[in-house]
This record gives C-alpha cells, structure tokens and sequence, in this order.
C-alpha cells in the first residue's frame, strides 16, 4: 500500500472509532428514551445535548470543508441546544441519522484519491482536508467520551 492510501485508511480508521474508545454506535445504542434529556448530577449536558453538539459540529465542518458559502452558527450558542430534553420522540433518531450521514460523507472525502488531503482549501485560512477530519476525529472522541460518562452517571452503561 503507498503512503497516501495508508494514511487515508488511518484517519478513516480515527473517524469510525473503536480503537481506544467506543464508537458512536455503541455509544448511543439502546440509550433509553426517558434519560435522554436528563442532567446527571455534575454533568453540564444531557445525552441529547451532547448528541446535537456532535452533529452540529460535526456538520459544521464538513461544510465549512466541502462548501465556500458555508456559514458557520454562533459560538457557542448555535453549537449547543438551548434545552435539556429533545424536542420531540423523532428528534433524537433524526439527529443519530444526520450524524452518521455527516460522518459518512467525511470519510467519502478522505477515501476520493483525488482529493489532495495537504491542498489548502481555497475559501479557508490555511485548512486542508485533512486538518479537518483529524480535528473532527479528535472533536468526535472527545465528546463521545462524554456522552459515555452521562450515560455512567446515569446508571445506562455497561
């Protein structure tokens, strides 16, 4: 394998997880519908909180990497939801579905070989596709870890 494709598959491999942690399937499997926009004590963020703010972000930056019109929320307000809970039965698998949908088309950018994962993007300040899947791997642990921890603080972890 040349290096290009060996480096391709590495950071695919960051972006689907479950190397040193869980991934996001395992994360969110089976979480049960009546804890999710609960507030574990000491918690900032409920698992629905944690959930949207994986997919904002997420979201965000494939945008930003795929789209030179793309214009990112606020910080911070726009990368959180304001409530605790979901606002309704569907929004919780809306947002699993957005996320993976999301994931899915980032790692399409990683594989496509004609993608130059070291070019400057041209609407960025010095980003290149890479730069944005690595953070986005790191962006994605970090916060799966956290959802792991609610989850433990509320006994739906095992």
């Amino acid at each position: 394998m040349d290096t290009s494709a060996s480096l391709r598959q590495h950071v695919l491999g960051l972006l689907n997880g479950g190397h040193a942690h869980a991934t996001f399937d395992q994360a969110i499997k089976n979480f049960p519908t009546e804890l999710r926009g609960k507030k574990p004590k000491g918690a900032e963020h409920s698992a629905w909180q944690v959930l949207e703010h994986l997919r904002i972000a997420q979201w965000d930056i494939l945008e930003f990497t795929r789209d030179a019109k793309h214009k990112s929320p606020d910080w911070p307000s726009g990368y959180w939801p304001a409530k605790a809970t979901p606002p309704d039965e569907k929004a919780w698998d809306k947002s699993v579905r957005a996320f993976k949908r999301d994931l899915r088309a980032l790692c399409d950018l990683v594989a496509d070989e004609s993608n130059d994962l070291f070019a400057t993007i041209p609407h960025g300040t010095g980003q290149t596709i890479l730069k944005e899947a690595l953070l986005t791997a790191d962006h994605n642990a970090y916060h799966l870890g956290e959802f792991v921890l609610v989850r433990r603080l509320l006994a739906a972890w095992k």
